[in-house]
This record gives C-alpha cells, structure tokens and sequence, in this order.
C-alpha cells in the first residue's frame, strides 16, 4: 500500500463542488500528467479543451441532459480523440496517410489513447484533493458539440471531465467482486456461475442504494443496465465518425 494505491481505491465520482476555480497552476499539472500517459506508438492522438465561457458550460451541459456540475466546478475539460494534426502531417511530410487515418484501428488507438491520458488527469487531479466527473452525457449531440467548440475534422469530442473542490462526498459504489472481473490464462465463461456472482453483487449494491445518505432508492446493478441497455441510445454517432473522417472504410 501506498499514497498513490490509496488515492486510486479512494476514487468516487462528485457532483457538487465549491464555486472555488482550478488554478492556472493545477490546470498545467493535470493537463502535464494527462501527456505523460501511455500512447501507441507515439502517436498522442487526443487534444484536450478547457471551456471556461460559461454561455458554452451552459449549453454543454443542456446537451449532457442538464447536468448542473458540468457549469458548476472548478473547471471543465473535453477529451477529444485527435488526427487532425496527423492529417497535417501528411500535408507537412507530403505523406498520403488518410487511408491509414480511416481506418477502424486508427479510431481504436485514438480512443484508447484519450482514455489513458484522461485517467493520468484524474489521478492527477485527486492527488490534489479534488473530485472529478466524468460527463459522456456529451455524446448526446456530438454535432452540436462540434459546432460548440470549432472541432475540425477528425476531431471527435469523447467526454467531459469536471473538476473542482468537493463540496460534498457521496459514498463509494461497490464494483464487481475481483473474481468476476479478472481471469487467468483463460475466460471463464461458466454463465451459471456469473449469474450467481451477478446475484450476489445485486445484493451489495441494494443495500448500497438503500443506506445511502442521499438520493435513497431501491434498485440493483443487473436493473440498471437491463433497462439501459434495452433502449438504444446515441445512434447518431456512426454518422458523426463518418463525418469527421473515421471508419469511411465500412
């Protein structure tokens, strides 16, 4: 156990801060520890944009589904997948690599890199005691968000990341047990057997929802994404990738 193991177990999402604001000293050390992330191949294929303007706080978070912490915090960041510059590359080095730039494994590397760099942000930003959110709700309209915030092609706005002084904690969210999230040398695929540990986790998470301090309710996890994933939403984000220059290859 360590402070940075501690700071990793402690996480919790917040969703009331202060009307205290980030530093420009803190923003420089959250957006520096995003960099140091991991990326494929050296690519560094995300860009990250704060919105300070609250007229667009205000309409990102009407497209987030009114999301009152996506204008109150210290600050507000969105994570973009990025290949407009390794367009410009191609321009630069007089390279033709807009084949590659379409490709699906491209979109995945792109992806993959925006989350790494987001969690280093998130660490970051906790290490310093303030709470975090993370806001896909802006996914909702990601043409709007386009228009928002002047995204060129091959720039796609992924989630938002609010970040502040907690003014209040809620209690931590059970996970899954660890035996249902990790395998060894192969997947155990025993579905008798999950759908008793998803029972079990039901369980924990009913009495989560139950002794909680606020927003008490009765519910269970395997509820909450039947009814989710039994409602298809966002199905306009092929047509946005399309757009903006990824996947042009399906």
């Amino acid at each position: 156990m360590n402070q940075v193991i501690e700071t990793l177990l402690n996480h919790r999402s917040v969703r009331s801060f202060t009307d205290e604001t980030l530093t420009d000293e803190q923003i420089r050390l959250i957006v520096e520890s995003a960099q140091r992330a991991s990326t494929s191949s050296f690519i560094q294929a995300y860009s990250i944009i704060g919105v300070t303007d609250p007229e667009k706080k205000a309409r990102l978070a009407e497209i987030a589904g009114n999301q009152q912490y996506v204008i109150d915090n210290g600050h507000f960041f969105v994570f973009c997948a990025d290949l407009y510059r390794h367009e410009l590359i191609g321009e630069l080095r007089e390279a033709e690599v807009n084949a590659t730039l379409e490709t699906d494994e491209k979109l995945l590397v792109a992806v993959i890199d925006v989350a790494l760099a987001s969690q280093n942000a998130v660490v970051a930003a906790e290490s310093m005691g303030l709470g975090i959110c993370y806001i896909g709700g802006i996914r909702n309209d990601m043409f709007a968000v386009k228009e928002l915030l002047g995204l060129p092609e091959r720039v796609l706005p992924l989630f938002g990341l609010a970040i502040g002084v907690p003014e209040h904690v809620e209690g931590q969210k059970p996970r899954l047990p660890l035996e249902h999230i990790y395998h060894e040398n192969t997947y155990v695929a025993d579905a008798e057997q999950l759908k008793q540990e998803l029972d079990a986790y039901d369980a924990t998470i009913h009495d989560y929802y139950a002794a909680r301090g606020s927003n008490q309710r009765s519910d269970t996890w395997t509820g909450q994404m039947g009814r989710m994933l039994s409602k298809p939403t966002r199905l306009d984000v092929k047509d946005f990738l399309k757009t903006q220059g990824y996947s042009k290859q399906n």
